[in-house]
This record gives structure tokens, C-alpha cells and sequence, in this order.
């Protein structure tokens, strides 16, 4: 039998293998051990399952939960064992896979009314338990796509049903956990025993699934975080959604189609337009105290052209706005603190000359006019180039910055005079009922474009540098977003669609060699779902102009 050779990086071990081996019997003959279990393998740097076969030369990495791949594959298969413990104990609801928030994944449970409560919720997470002891294996299979959405049909799956059938595809990947059958956005673990962490907990109308936090290396499951404000914000707009009809990708593909996708466009704009508005407006009946709007929000979440939008709205109920960039409080580059790898930390608090930035806002708020410091990031100094500010009794400051939301960037400025704003992409349109759009999805889509066409980074580049960007994001961000006075959703129900074009040649650019290859092939799965659109109907003030070009707004 023919001999191919298998490089695996895990142990640093070169060996020849028959032609047609599965990387779990390479796997455990290379006795290779990960705590908690193995999810999965990169083959060439592209990721797969277990069940995958070997035909040619290959080098190999086989992951469990610690990498980001595994903890999707942990996520999916653990809200697979739900979607079973609901259809065993309760076979005519349904299992409605809402957001990620808190920490975990909303879900509801549904036959035209919410059945849960405190004995539902212990039932299903006994059922759940018994699902994982058995260490039930997970089976795939690929059938004919006409099949597996009859399949679906029969089991009152719409959104599914009309996903697949928007794809065009001849055959599709269907995972069942004995008697139950899904589909999944990504692959799945082998079996239910590795699903060893994990929590149900009853929130607002429905329960968080706890996923394993890193943080404890995935021995409890996250510290469960009250979030009112953005459930609040995912629940407004996925009530809009609902009776707009346009609730899933299968819902934006049939409107396309249908030709209604000019109306989706102009409704969705106008619908962003209206929030701005209600901003302002909520910002006027305060009028009288605040003068500093601060706006914060996570990478490529549209937060300057969200300020520049505001700021119109607010000079329409006759207030003047001046905008301050945080950048230019930055401390001199000596000064500038380190990580954990001695690299200049630009996104700690303490690079910006906190204590100058409040005296100069102080002053402001006096009435006092004040020169407006500049930093240049080539020789890392701030300068003064003559711009001087002072603001008018009517006039307001919006000042944009990651620390926006975080109180020890203003601890001397009193709190009567702020209002604070939180922008960021809440994608609430969703794959289907069991598979939702990381909103770390859509802002990552959005920053390869905007890197590529404005600051002439590769994909490559984007992607590796975005581990390091969340992780800024998770330390300075994340934990003061319930802050904000006002959370503004900059997604467009729309926009994957218009972004389809522009990414699918930059990830296919991305070489098979580098390790970035894999997120790279994730990401054009994901955007194949969706049918193409034009931007000839985007309006010059769009969030979308921001990452695609051609805004009125000067950046």
C-alpha cells in the first residue's frame, strides 16, 4: 500500500502512514495527549475533524480546548447536547440560539410561548449531564442538500431550510447525536464526553449557556456577567428584525433574490439614522450640564464616522460640537509602558497623559481656551502646531478613544458633565436558529478590508495581528461597556452582503504556508453564505464608507 509521510508538530515526529489513514488512528498511534481531549487537527494549516482522511503528505497539529478553533468546536458541540436535551424532554419546542452575551450564549426555548423556569432549566441540564456521561459519538455525514432540507422540514427548522437552499450546494455536512440531527457552521468535537465545563443559568426570558473560561485553563466556566443594557440593546433589535422578516442569512439571500434588497438598504440606514437621532435628542434634554460626549467601542465598530453622524445630529438641535482626538494625549514614547513581551503597550490607560488631558478638559469646562496638544507617531513626541479651543455655553466635546467608558480616564472631571456612548457592530442577523454571526466576525471582515485599502496591510497581516487586538479589547473595553449612557449598534443588517466582493480575493490571497491560512479559509465559509450586493445604493454617510471608501465625511 502506498506509504505518505506525516509530520506532527505536537511531538516533532516523522513517520510514514498507509494512504487513507483518519487523524484519529494517526493520533493514537503517536499516543498524543491534550488535556481535556482532542478537538481536532490543522492538516496543512487548515483545520479539520478527527474523521478527516490522509491521502498525501501532510504536516499535523492536533488541539483541544486551548486554541481558538477548539473552543469553537467546544461551543458548537455543547450547544449541540442542548439543542438533544431540549428535543428529548420537550419534543415540540423549539431551541432558539439568541446572542452571545454575558459571558455565554443566550438561548430560548419556544412553542409559541417561553417554557422556562427554574424545574425546566434543572431538567435540561440533568439531560445534558446524561448526554455527556455517556460520551455519545457525534456523527457526520454528507447527504444529498436536497435530503438533508426535507430532513430539516420535517423537523420545523425554517431558517436551515431556507439556508441551505440559498447555498446552491450539491451536498451537505448533516452531525447527529443519536436520534437528533442538526447542521453546524464549523465542525463539531468527537463525542459528547469531552464537554466536561459548562453551566445553564435563567436569564431574562430565557437561559446563558456557560462556556470554560480560559482564564481558569477551562477547569469552571465564566464568571457569568450582568449585562441589562446590551441584552436590552440585542432585544430591541432583534424585535426589529422579527418584524422586518429578516431575521437569519436565509431571510437576506430570498429578499436579494426577490429583488427587495434596494428596500432592506434604505431601511436599515434609515433605521441607524433614527437611533442617531435619539441620541442627540436624549443628549439636548440634558444640555444644560453636559459638555464632553465620550464615545468608545471595539476595533472597526464604525466609531468615527458613528461620531462625525452624532455630532450632525446634535448641530441640527442647534449644538456646536468640536471633536478631540485621545491620540494626542499620548505620553512621550520613553514613557510609553510595556507588555509582557517588552513591546510599547499603546492601548494601556496609562499611555495617555491622563492627568494633562483632565486639566485641559477642567479648563474647558471653565470656559478657559486652551492649546490643543498633536503627538507624532513617527518620532513618538507631542507637539503644538497654534490649535486653540474654547468652547461656546452651548458647545460640546466629543472625544473618541478605547478608555471612553472607563472612569479613571476622567476621574477630575465631575461625572453631571459627561455622557458616554458605546458603539460596536451587534451582529443580530444569524446563520440559522442554532448558529449565530460572531459580532468578532463581522468587525474582523470590516478591519481586513479597511486595513487593505487604506494602510496597505495583507489580510495575512490583519489577521495575524487580531488576537493581540481582542485581547486589548477584553482588558480595556469589554469590562466598562455597561457604562455607556447610550450602546449604538453600527451592524446593517446588509453589510456582510456588500462585503462579500471585497473580502473573498483578499482571504484567498493568504498563503497556505502561514498559520493564518486556517481562520483565512473559516472566514470565506462563513461569507459564502451570503448572496453578493452592489454599493451603489449605500448612502455617502454610511458606517459602510468608513471600511469601503467614498464617505463625505473626512477621516
Amino acid at each position: 500500500m502506498k506509504q505518505i509521510t506525516i509530520i506532527c508538530e505536537n511531538n516533532n515526529i516523522v513517520r510514514d502512514y498507509p494512504i487513507g489513514m483518519t487523524l484519529k488512528e494517526i493520533a493514537e498511534d503517536m499516543k498524543i495527549y491534550i488535556v481535556g481531549g482532542i478537538l481536532g487537527a490543522y492538516v496543512n494549516n487548515k483545520n479539520n475533524e478527527l474523521d478527516f482522511v490522509l491521502i498525501q503528505p501532510s504536516t499535523v497539529r492536533f488541539f483541544g480546548i486551548e486554541s481558538v478553533d477548539g473552543q469553537r468546536a467546544y461551543s458548537r458541540t455543547l450547544l449541540f447536547v442542548l439543542y438533544k436535551a431540549v428535543h428529548d424532554l420537550f419534543d415540540r419546542h423549539k431551541l432558539f440560539l439568541e446572542n452571545s452575551v454575558a459571558s455565554g450564549f443566550y438561548c430560548t426555548i419556544k412553542q409559541g410561548r417561553n417554557i422556562l423556569n427554574e424545574e425546566s432549566i434543572c431538567l435540561v441540564k440533568q439531560r445534558m449531564r446524561e448526554i455527556i456521561m455517556a460520551d455519545i459519538p457525534i456523527i457526520r455525514k454528507e447527504m444529498p442538500t436536497a435530503e438533508a432540507i426535507k430532513l430539516f422540514e420535517r423537523q420545523g427548522l425554517n431558517a436551515k431550510t431556507k439556508l441551505l437552499s440559498s447555498r446552491g450546494n450539491l451536498y451537505t455536512s448533516v452531525y447527529s447525536i443519536g436520534n437528533v440531527v442538526d447542521y453546524f457552521y464549523g465542525f463539531l468535537a468527537p463525542s459528547t464526553g469531552v464537554l466536561k465545563v459548562f453551566d445553564l443559568v435563567q436569564y431574562d426570558n430565557g437561559v446563558i449557556l456557560s462556556i470554560p473560561d480560559p482564564k481558569t485553563n477551562f477547569t469552571t466556566v465564566k464568571p457569568f456577567v450582568y449585562q441589562p443594557k446590551m441584552m436590552g440593546n440585542f432585544n430591541a433589535y432583534n424585535r426589529w428584525q422579527e418584524a422586518f422578516k429578516l431575521e437569519n442569512i436565509g431571510d437576506l439571500n430570498e429578499a436579494i433574490r426577490d429583488g427587495h434588497i434596494s428596500d432592506v438598504i434604505k431601511i436599515a440606514e434609515a433605521n441607524q439614522e433614527v437611533r442617531f437621532h435619539y441620541a442627540a435628542d436624549k443628549i439636548r434634554k440634558k444640555a444644560k450640564n453636559i459638555r464632553i460626549i465620550l464615545l468608545a467601542g471595539p476595533s472597526s465598530s464604525g466609531k468615527t464616522t458613528s461620531a462625525q453622524r452624532l455630532s450632525v445630529h446634535l448641530q441640527v438641535l442647534g449644538i456646536r460640537c468640536v471633536k478631540i482626538s485621545l491620540d494626542d494625549y499620548f505620553v512621550d514614547r520613553e514613557f510609553t509602558p510595556k507588555d509582557e513581551n517588552g513591546d510599547y503597550d499603546f492601548e494601556a490607560l496609562e499611555a495617555i497623559d491622563v492627568k494633562f488631558f483632565n486639566r485641559q478638559l477642567n479648563q474647558l469646562l471653565k470656559g478657559e481656551e486652551v492649546e490643543l496638544p498633536r503627538f507624532d507617531f513617527k518620532t513618538g513626541k507631542r507637539f503644538y502646531d497654534g490649535t486653540k479651543l474654547k468652547l461656546g455655553k452651548r458647545d460640546m466635546v466629543i472625544i473618541e478613544g478605547i478608555h471612553g467608558l472607563n472612569p479613571n480616564l476622567t476621574p477630575d472631571i465631575d461625572d453631571k458633565y459627561l455622557y458616554k456612548v458605546y458603539v460596536s457592530a451587534l451582529t443580530t442577523i444569524s446563520i440559522d436558529g442554532h448558529n449565530v454571526i460572531p459580532t468578532t466576525d463581522n468587525r474582523l471582515i470590516r478591519r481586513i478590508i479597511r486595513d487593505y485599502r487604506f494602510r496597505g496591510y495583507s489580510a495575512m497581516e490583519t489577521i495575524k495581528r487580531w488576537p493581540k487586538v481582542r485581547e486589548g479589547e477584553d482588558k480595556h473595553i469589554f469590562p466598562f461597556q455597561e457604562n455607556a449612557d447610550f450602546m449604538f449598534n453600527s451592524a446593517l443588517l446588509y453589510e456582510l452582503a456588500v462585503l462579500k466582493p471585497y473580502i473573498v480575493p483578499l482571504l484567498e490571497n493568504v498563503p497556505q504556508f502561514c498559520g493564518e491560512y486556517s481562520e483565512a479559509r473559516r472566514l470565506l465559509k462563513f461569507i459564502s453564505y451570503f448572496d453578493s450586493v452592489g454599493t451603489e445604493e449605500i448612502p455617502p454617510t454610511s458606517i459602510m464608507k468608513e471600511f469601503l471608501g467614498g464617505s463625505s465625511f473626512r477621516y
